[in-house]
């Protein structure tokens, strides 16, 4: 089953989606709270919802398909790695910690856009690239699972484009902590939330889920890769996420972006030259995914703001003055 959020004569309504378009659940019904109710009972939910009349998909704007309390989003890829690595330090290889255990960073949940919303650049980008990733909703609250609790807990799935401004990322990467504004301005969820067992037919014997990814820019594609390609399967990115830890029902986990083009940092690593360039006001970022849909952003201007102002040399004095 398939559940979408959506705005429409600005009033934000949830529902399932089928061929025939969008249904409604009843008012005041969201998708987090159907992801917090387990999946039997948001599998009754919306197959009662299907009995309403559908709104055509065409007709509304597609929000994020719920609103997740955190996003942690991995760096599952190694083909990933190695070509980023390679594009922001000029390395090659991967280095030996990223085998050890996955790794995430927890991102903005108040920057989340809808998959055919537009994407301003982010103040002082020159460099912005898009990052094809699947992400998983948890289904229900947990601490210190086990890979096999966590499967058990995955609600469902949807795609995520983790935006990234490389030259701001660069930057704040060098001080050992971050990224922060190289992240923290957009990240595309969408177009909707597929339950886990729609998606249960694509696993692999390995437990990793065999899904095509597809990226094009202006109709170009320029990337191409299998979810299976992760170095650890969502169970076990979810049970290292509530290691020591909780986590909760709505919660959004990221795969990282996939390899063979996923990212444009990666294409840039493996030129050695920014080919192709980075995105300018009016490209149009396609991501696809086999078994979930299709995001389409379009990116604008962005907004104008004074320059950060560079910290002052500290005095490094003990004492006040007397």
């Amino acid at each position: 089953m398939r559940f979408a959020t959506w705005e429409s004569d600005g009033t934000i309504r949830c529902g399932v989606v089928s061929d025939a378009g969008l249904h409604l659940l009843p008012e005041g019904v969201t998708i987090l709270e159907l992801a917090r109710s387990g999946l039997p009972a948001a599998l009754e939910a919306g197959a009662e919802a299907q009995n309403a009349t559908a709104v055509p998909v065409e007709s509304v704007r597609l929000l994020p398909p719920l609103d997740p309390p955190t996003v942690r989003d991995f760096v599952a890829f190694e083909e990933h790695v190695e070509g980023v690595r390679k594009s922001i330090d000029g390395e090659s290889g991967v280095v030996p910690e990223w085998y050890q255990a996955p790794t995430f960073y927890f991102t903005n949940p108040y920057a989340l856009v809808g998959a055919h919303d537009d994407v301003p650049i982010p103040p002082d980008c020159q460099a912005l690239d898009f990052e094809l990733e699947v992400a998983a909703v948890v289904g229900r609250d947990g601490r210190s699972l086990t890979p096999e609790q966590a499967r058990e807990a995955i609600f469902g799935y949807t795609i995520l484009n983790d935006w990234s401004a490389r030259d701001l990322q660069a930057r704040e990467m060098k001080v050992s902590l971050g990224p922060a504004k190289g992240k923290d301005f957009a990240s595309t969820l969408g177009p909707w939330l597929v339950t886990a067992d729609e998606l249960e037919p694509y696993h692999d014997v390995d437990g990793f889920l065999a899904l095509d990814m597809r990226v094009a820019v202006n109709g170009t594609e320029v990337g191409q890769d299998l979810l299976s390609n992760m170095g650890w399967p969502f169970d076990e990115l979810i049970a290292y996420a509530a290691r020591g830890t909780w986590v909760r029902a709505g919660d959004v986990l990221g795969s990282g972006t996939c390899g063979n083009g996923g990212c444009l940092a990666e294409l840039w690593g493996r030129h050695g030259e920014r080919t192709p360039p980075p995105l300018h006001p009016g490209d149009v970022v396609e991501m696809t995914v086999e078994g979930i849909g299709t995001t389409r952003n379009r990116i604008v201007p962005g907004v104008e703001l004074p320059p950060v102002r560079p910290a002052r040399q500290r005095p490094r004095l003990r004492k006040r003055p007397a």
